[in-house]
């Protein structure tokens, strides 16, 4: 019987059929953004140094990004081996790579060099801070980190984004998830990239981007932009994360800790959610104490409610929440863990790399 997980991914692994892509990059956010391209068709030649990527090193890692792409091995240093990855950029479609500003340049690969080989090239090169000028007249960049070394805590930190990561006590929180490598870095890096190439393919010109995991990531710091200045036009200052509008400070979006100092998820944040977890929880008296029917954070009514709420909730273990809640459409859900996330019905069809695809194909035209 085929793996559900593989058989999902090939449905869509025709989209990118013929797509070449030279992989430079190592570690994380370079080989996960061509780890994508790959479910959906791409080829991927795959070039580390001599000694090897470094994520060799750590555990099933590399092999979790890397299988299925094709695995060369060079000397960066030597005129051979840059020659060796020329050869296979006169035909390829990306070059797509995660070294500092400069070294390409200094490797005798940038943009200049390639263009005169392949004018259709998409080179894409995923940095920290981002590139210290711009083709656009139009962009003022005016800051001296384009060359400064940094991992994805320093990219969350100067973003802002890490910031935003509080405790419900106003701690910082350490992530154990890379947020700027793969969401700042890789998917943005994928976006970036097909639509070059659909351009490149329209145009027959190439381009260089520089994709920056940090502005990126504050780019996606939409929400508490947005819910900053909201909260702020009610309560005169800007909140702390832990009490932005969905930080914590809505009894019908936030946490609340069960008996057994486990977490269920309160999202119900419509009024017909609120009122539907009401139900559940035996609080029918809280139904009308929510922010659409005026009742704001600030205001006792609320801070009520969520005193109620907390109290509820801490009164049984988390297998009772979660049973109780399992019938009801309001979006109340338990905190897994990982392991208890790996054993759940939704991720059945998760592959032998414990890697499941973010899409489905429901339908297809005749």
């Amino acid at each position: 019987m085929p793996n559900a997980a593989n058989t999902t991914i090939d449905l869509m692994a025709d989209c990118l059929e013929g797509l070449r892509v030279v992989d430079l990059s190592r570690n994380l956010p370079g080989p996960f953004a061509t780890r994508l391209l790959a479910d959906l068709g791409a080829d991927i030649v795959k070039i580390e140094p001599e000694n090897g990527d470094p994520a060799r090193a750590l555990g099933g890692l590399f092999e979790a990004l890397n299988h299925g792409k094709t695995t060369e091995k060079v000397n960066f240093r030597d005129p051979a081996g840059i020659q060796a990855i020329k050869d296979h950029l006169k035909d390829a479609d990306v070059m797509l790579d995660s070294f500092r500003p400069g070294v390409l340049k200094g490797m005798g690969l940038d943009a200049e060099t390639l263009y005169a080989l392949n004018p259709k090239l998409v080179i894409v090169s995923i940095l920290g801070y981002g590139a210290a000028a711009s083709t656009d007249a139009n962009v003022a960049i005016n800051h001296d980190w384009a060359d400064k070394a940094g991992h994805d805590i320093n990219f969350m930190a100067m973003s802002g984004v890490l910031d935003q990561l509080k405790t419900a006590k106003g701690e910082q929180a350490m992530p154990n998830i890379q947020f700027a490598d793969l969401a700042g870095g890789s998917d943005t890096a994928v976006i970036a990239l097909l639509a070059a190439v659909f351009a490149a393919q329209r145009t027959g010109k190439g381009r260089h981007i520089a994709i920056s995991m940090t502005h990126s990531l504050y780019n996606h710091m939409v929400m508490p932009k947005a819910t900053g200045m909201l909260v702020k036009s009610f309560s005169g200052v800007n909140p702390p994360p832990q009490y932005d509008f969905l930080g914590g400070l809505l009894p019908c979006y936030r946490l609340y800790k069960t008996s057994d100092d486990r977490y269920m998820a309160v999202g119900s944040l419509e009024l017909k959610f609120w009122q539907g977890l009401c139900e559940v929880l035996g609080l029918p008296e809280l139904k009308n104490k929510h922010w659409q029917l005026g009742v704001m954070p600030n205001m006792p009514d609320s801070k009520e409610a969520a005193k109620q709420v907390k109290e509820t909730f801490a009164s049984q273990p988390l297998s009772h929440w979660t049973e109780a809640f399992a019938a009801a459409d309001v979006c109340v859900t338990p905190v897994l863990t990982l392991d208890e996330a790996k054993e759940h019905p939704l991720f059945a069809h998760q592959d032998d790399h414990q890697a499941t695809a973010g899409w489905q194909v429901t339908a297809t035209a005749n």
